[in-house]
């Protein structure tokens, strides 16, 4: 007996209003602010030009260990004051960072706030960084980065990064580093990194019922003691696509499956077709109902789950897929993936394929953005990509104009399955000659 049913359609994008957004300069910093009437809880967010893209080449993983190390006390506490006075307002401090940014955040309610920041500011500003501390937290995220390591998927990440972006600059190693980048840090290299980019002013996000708060006061609170302006950001990195397609086997003896790493260099976040070409990665990899999903999963069966989408930060971006096969399948599988992704590179989308994914994204809008914590992330994104404050209430209205001429347009543009890097990491043995027979590119195998 066979169960046949058919696919639900797309539903309607539900409403959405993004919350009135508030800039102020404070203190020689920047306030911005979104109202959420009657809301009783608040969240602040200090927002660092002190991304992962700011950490010198060799010395990859100081954010991550800065990070942990603003938990061990601060200038004027031990770390089991601090922690005391934190949980007294029952929140904690929450630490981020990306290729742009580092961020720390806390949400408490309302009438807390001010002394929220208060202990935020105490944390970025003036942590303790004892030597012994900074020591102790470098080797746990050491011993957690090779325990990490030791599973399929982090060396082939790595290996395609080096491969798209070139292992010779911070662009082209990982955002958290390697096992062997964070145990050569020493107490200095932190210590640095902190006076260089943790004593600038940076912005502070806000997302809460501004009627009830002082947006001068939290700032000031936020930017006592600091000094020096914005550095130079940079623009977009010109990375050449490759002249051809190309395979790196990375070797894991003896495994039953491979894990498979395509990609190739893409937009920056500012770029115009940004709506476009997120809505061409959905369709073809982005969500579980998208082509590669369909394709390698449901009709042929090799994986549990694929997934191809385009990623950005300030300055550069990427095409990639991932998934994982068992061994025996694994030439089938890429030859799979790559037929797929030329296919959409050539033909473009369906209006029924794009109806789904406009409505999904554009429904995700007003199931994402409620909390205060979504709120200060959507704000994040308007003062580190330099958008306007009513990017995200003209975001549902892009999504769902986009029409299959424009995400077919920027599909043709941005896909390049002739230049796609093909990472492996499996048994070599097993798969080097299959590889080489499917005529998909150059085999190479990867060293270190």
């Amino acid at each position: 007996m066979t169960l046949i049913t058919t696919r639900p359609g797309p539903g309607t994008a539900r409403p959405y209003r993004f919350p009135t957004v508030v800039r102020r300069d404070v203190a020689g910093g920047r306030v911005v602010a979104a109202h959420l009437p009657g809301q009783n809880l608040a969240v602040a967010l200090l927002l660092l030009d002190a991304g992962a893209g700011r950490e010198p080449v060799g010395k990859e993983g100081l954010g991550a260990v800065l990070a942990k190390a603003l938990e061990e006390g601060t200038a004027q506490r031990d770390a089991t004051a601090f922690a005391l006075a934190v949980e007294g307002l029952g929140t904690e401090l929450a630490t981020g960072l990306d290729w742009d940014s580092f961020q720390v955040s806390v949400q408490v309610p309302v009438d807390r706030l001010g002394a929220a920041v208060q202990l935020l500011a105490e944390a970025v500003r003036t942590p303790r960084l004892d030597p012994d501390d900074v020591r102790r937290v470098r080797d746990d995220e050491a011993t957690a980065l090779r325990m990490d390591w030791a599973n399929p998927g982090p060396r082939a990440d790595a290996v395609l990064r080096a491969d798209l972006f070139g292992a010779d600059n911070r662009w082209g190693r990982p955002l958290y580093g390697d096992p062997g980048s964070v145990a050569g840090l020493d107490v200095e290299d932190v210590t640095v990194f902190h006076s260089e980019w943790f004593l600038r002013p940076g912005t502070l996000i806000v997302a809460g019922d501004l009627d009830r708060l002082d947006l001068d006061a939290l700032g000031a609170a936020a930017f006592a003691g600091t000094g020096g302006g914005p550095a130079e950001q940079g623009g977009p990195i010109e990375v050449p696509l490759p002249a051809g397609r190309r395979i790196i086997l990375v070797d894991r003896p003896g495994s039953v499956q491979s894990t498979l790493r395509l990609g190739h260099p893409a937009p920056h976040r500012a770029h115009p077709d940004h709506v476009p070409t997120t809505l061409a990665g959905t369709v073809l990899g982005g969500a579980f109902t998208s082509r590669l999903n369909h394709l390698i999963r449901e009709v042929r069966g090799y994986t549990y789950g694929i997934r191809g989408d385009f990623a950005s930060s300030r300055r550069f971006g990427r095409f990639a897929v991932s998934s994982g096969v068992q061994t025996a399948v694994t030439a089938p599988a890429l030859v799979e993936a790559v037929g797929e992704i030329s296919r959409t590179r050539d033909g473009g989308v369906t209006e029924d394929e794009l109806a789904v994914a406009r409505s999904w994204r554009a429904g995700q809008l007003s199931v994402e953005l409620q909390s205060p914590r979504a709120i200060a992330s959507a704000l994040t994104t308007l003062v580190v990509h330099d958008l306007p404050d009513d990017y995200h209430a003209r975001l549902r209205e892009a999504l769902l104009a986009a029409d299959v001429e424009q995400v077919s347009a920027a599909a043709a543009t941005h896909l390049h399955p002739e230049a796609l890097t093909l990472v492996i990491e499996g048994d070599a043995a097993a798969i080097r000659d299959e590889l080489v027979a499917s005529g998909l590119g150059e085999v190479t195998d990867h060293v270190g």
